[in-house]
């Protein structure tokens, strides 16, 4: 992450920034006057607006304050006499019908118990008590006793939308229940209206719990409509007394304003246009106090670049990308020299050529050495499998000669092991890196021998294989080989004919699920035949030699035998067959001003 960002700021270093920039020195004293004075005024200008903009909202909000405090009031008052006339459901209802024929303001009146059931409410008890127990307002209370103001879509005294204040009711510490007084919605959204019509604002108050109470009552106006986008009234709490900007749920830039109605219970939010807020023209001017200082700067950085552009950039910049032509490979010729640059860039070029026709000449000759050496290497694989070849034949030659079978299967073993090493040197020789050794592609050939030599005709032995590209190091790439010869020689000596099945079958199998790590794995069908046992208990010379080259791998051989199959697996760690990956050489970053889809 650090040399992306030092490559990214490398640009600094150009003559022409350089020079751009002592160039803006003239002009960095005046800028930044200019600058810290205007945003200076700007900022005060800002704040003013700001606090005329709580002012406004708290202006708005004042007929919904004045009649919430006079309702917390009216609850609070109505407890002492509530608890005067509580054993006589009679009076308390009379006293609760009194205060509502008496009042213009409120629409209903009573006196809940924790219980739910109200014997005293202004509506009477007509049919007997009223079950409060259904409004979310008892259910909140219930939840939380204490003061509260909440909002509800349809009262159960009124049957309309109102707005309810609870006081809780005590009698000495135990809570008996609460007052509760409601006012029509439509009452509290009427006030919104006065002096707060104007187009492109809006208000909402809300609770203390984050639940909305009144909007401006605009039926084109939702209440979401109203909050900032990915925010809640709940933690609009803490931007209390607070202006800021930020796009509303309908996608348009707003200044939102917060303060408090009745101080921790009610809270209302303004919601005003940029213009109709006072802001829109500091954002202009700020702007504008940026803007010319940095036309200023814009302008000396053009005459640096212009002014040296002709006479350096523009010859460094060819002789650049004659370097890095070069250096990734571009040699057919030596790089031309620069003969219409200045004297100091021309010899430069002058050097660089000279020192480019050296390079080729020595690099062809190397090429020459390492040509030569490596035919001589795979000439040397070469003679090395045509030994082992003779070798294997004279084994078979043997073989036949000799009548006793153990014999003959002990000659077979050594004459797999012989053939298994000439063709690992044959893919030796005939691979493009001798360093290099496809291990898919020399397993499969090795068990395609044995099949062809082990397996007679007419047999219902199936062999399966799997393999998956994998290049080794030849160090690796022998004792897998012989790894895998050993393990298959086994697994077709003791596979058989599994109950259920109709044939015997033997499984070869090479994976390479991550990217230092490869697993070997060969499995047979076992049947009613002799058990086969693992190469860490046999003493025969094949389970010493499975165990020897897992050690070479520096991996460990396990075997399992379940449901009539014996698998021996070997995982092992793949060692990288160089320290440059030639697949990633185009990606090699050959220069600091080197960017990705550059032309070379």
């Amino acid at each position: 992450m650090l040399w992306r960002l030092r490559d990214r700021l490398d640009f600094t270093r150009g003559l022409g920034f350089r020079l751009a920039a002592l160039l803006s020195v003239a002009i960095l004293p005046i800028g930044l006057i200019s600058l810290v004075q205007t945003l200076h005024v700007s900022r005060e200008a800002e704040r003013s607006a700001e606090i005329a903009l709580l002012g406004r909202t708290a202006s708005a909000a004042a007929g919904e304050r004045a009649l919430l405090q006079s309702a917390l009031g009216t609850a609070d008052a109505l407890g002492p006499t509530v608890l005067e006339v509580l054993d006589s459901a009679e009076a308390c209802t009379e006293i609760m019908r009194s205060f509502i024929a008496h009042s213009a303001v409120y629409q209903g009146a009573a006196f809940v118990p924790m219980s739910g059931v109200s014997n005293c409410t202004s509506g009477g008890p007509a049919d007997g008590p009223v079950d409060m127990r259904t409004s979310q307002a008892y259910q909140k209370f219930v939840a939380q006793p204490q003061t509260m103001i909440a909002s509800l879509s349809q009262g159960i005294i009124s049957g309309r939308p109102v707005v309810v204040v609870m006081q809780p009711l005590y009698r000495d510490r135990d809570l008996l229940g609460y007052v509760v007084v409601s006012l029509s919605s439509a009452l509290l959204q009427s006030t919104h209206s006065v002096g707060f019509g104007t187009e492109g604002a809006g208000i909402l108050t809300f609770n203390h719990r984050g639940e909305p109470l009144t909007s401006d009552g605009r039926a084109e106006v939702r209440v979401g409509d109203l909050l900032p986008r990915g925010s809640t009234l709940s933690s609009l709490i803490e931007r209390n007394e607070t202006t800021f900007v930020e796009r509303s749920n309908t996608g348009d830039t707003r200044v939102f304003a917060v303060v408090p109605v009745v101080p921790g219970l009610v809270y209302a939010l303004g919601s005003w246009s940029p213009q109709l807020a006072g802001l829109g023209g500091f954002a202009m001017s700020q702007f504008t106090a940026v803007l010319i200082p940095i036309a200023l700067w814009l302008v000396s950085l053009a005459v640096a670049y212009f002014a040296v552009y002709r006479l350096v950039l523009r010859h460094i910049r060819v002789l650049r990308s004659q370097m890095r032509r070069f250096a990734i490979g571009n040699r057919d010729a030596p790089p031309l020299v620069l003969t219409d640059a200045p004297a100091e860039i021309r010899d430069v070029s002058q050097t660089f050529h000279n020192m480019a026709r050296i390079l080729i000449r020595d690099e062809e000759a190397m090429e020459a050495a390492v040509a030569e050496k490596t035919v001589l290497l795979k000439e040397v694989h070469h003679r090395v499998k045509n030994n082992l070849q003779l070798i294997a034949s004279i084994i078979n030659m043997q073989s036949r000669m000799i009548e006793d079978v153990d014999a003959k299967r002990v000659l077979r073993s050594v004459q797999d092991r012989v053939a298994a090493l000439a063709t690992i040197y044959r893919n030796l020789y005939q691979a493009e890196h001798l360093d290099a050794v496809d291990a898919d592609r020399l397993i499969g050939d090795i068990i395609n021998q044995m099949v062809n030599a082990s397996v007679e005709a007419g047999s219902d032995l199936r062999v399966r294989t799997g393999f998956e590209p994998l290049t080794l190091q030849p160090d690796q790439a022998v004792p897998l080989t012989l790894l895998a010869t050993e393990a298959f020689t086994n697994a077709l000596k003791y596979a058989g004919t599994a109950p259920g099945e109709d044939h015997p079958w033997v499984r070869v199998t090479l994976t390479h699920p991550t990217k230092y790590e490869a697993v070997l794995e060969i499995s047979n069908s076992t049947g009613d035949r002799v058990e086969q046992p693992d190469p860490g208990e046999s003493t025969g010379l094949g389970g010493q030699l499975i165990e020897a080259f897992a050690a070479q791998l520096e991996g460990e051989a396990h075997c399992t035998h379940e449901n009539n199959r014996y698998t021996l697996r070997l995982p092992f760690r793949v060692e990288r067959v160089s320290s440059v990956d030639i697949t990633d050489i185009r990606n090699v970053v050959l220069t600091s001003a080197a960017r990705e889809g550059s032309r070379h």
